[in-house]
């Protein structure tokens, strides 16, 4: 079984991206063939400045490794790197309705939420799926937002494949309803566009004030709350094992126990979690010229893979004569 899932590179990588992949692609490595990369060319759509592009892709290369993504069991690269991903976007987009584009929903949130409008985000999902289908994965791991993408990936397969044969294995997308969406500080789903993150390498100034600002309700710290309700909980719970789930839980049930107080276990907790892998991510962004060896034989091995599928693609629209 082949996994693939990517990751942009926009900024400093939050709970949200976690969860929903990069936990997910670490567990991945013990079920099947693994494709991880960081997406820099989907990136571009909300990154403009190169230097914080380049810092931002060695940043998220460090936090995947230093997370426990083990390159020799894994094929990590940067996406920019294997430049067949490109050549095959065009071949797809000259088999992709306008329509599918335009009933994307990505597209139309980001354009209602002020981003400019133009073909690279609109076009995205065509570049995803040249991204999956250039691997043949058969499945891919997406948070609920971009199941849709992979839908669209599956449509235009299909008629790739009704016009040449079979040259596209037809992915599946793979979401886990519980982590479908993990909320932000304010309670809408975590994102960056959103900017409600909740960083997983933040220092402990900056982890403390994201949590103490997460929304909560008005109700008096004697009182008793719902904490099926509190985005705090519903962060926590994440974290957390059963038992200290259950713990705050009857807290919460119980009154006398404040926002701040569960906000304060909440960072506790989060400091703590991600402490055992902060200082090899020191030690690897400290030595940046052996990340970049990491990607380029992770390139190397994407690339390889990429070929054997561009070459049934080159022969079968006609542009090797």
């Amino acid at each position: 079984m082949r996994i693939l899932s990517g990751i942009q590179p926009s900024g400093g990588l939050h709970l949200g991206n976690y969860l929903g992949m990069m936990k997910r692609m670490i567990e991945y490595q013990e079920r099947g063939t693994l494709f991880c990369f960081l997406v820099n060319f989907h990136a571009l759509t909300t990154v403009t400045d190169a230097g914080e592009l380049r810092r931002n892709t060695l940043e998220a290369a460090a936090d995947f490794l230093a997370l426990g993504l083990d390159p020799e069991k894994s094929i990590f690269w940067v996406q920019s790197d294997v430049p067949e991903v490109t050549e095959l976007t065009w071949y797809l987009s000259n088999h992709t309705p306008i329509g599918l584009l335009e009933r994307c929903h990505s597209y139309k949130d980001k354009v209602a939420r002020g981003i400019s409008a133009n073909h690279g985000l609109f076009a995205y999902p065509v570049l995803m799926a040249a991204d999956i289908l250039l691997y043949q994965a058969n499945v891919v791991p997406v948070g609920k937002d971009q199941k849709q993408h992979v839908e669209v990936a599956r449509d235009i397969a299909i008629k790739f494949n009704n016009a040449y044969g079979e040259i596209f294995t037809l992915p599946e997308p793979e979401v886990e309803p519980e982590l479908a969406t993990v909320p932000g500080t304010d309670g809408q789903k975590m994102s960056k566009s959103y900017d409600n993150t909740i960083e997983i390498f933040a220092d402990e100034k900056s982890l403390k004030r994201k949590v103490m600002n997460i929304v909560t309700d008005s109700t008096p710290l004697e009182e008793a709350k719902d904490p099926d309700t509190c985005t705090v909980f519903a962060l926590y719970r994440l974290f957390a094992s059963p038992e200290q789930t259950a713990e705050m839980r009857d807290k919460y049930l119980r009154g006398g126990y404040g926002y701040g107080h569960a906000k304060k276990d909440l960072y506790e907790l989060l400091l703590e979690f991600f402490r055992p892998h902060r200082d090899e991510r020191a030690r690897l962004l400290a030595d940046s010229s052996h990340l970049r060896d990491v990607l380029r034989k992770g390139a190397e091995k994407a690339r390889a893979e990429a070929e054997i599928t561009m070459k049934t693609v080159r022969e079968a629209v006609g542009v090797i004569y």
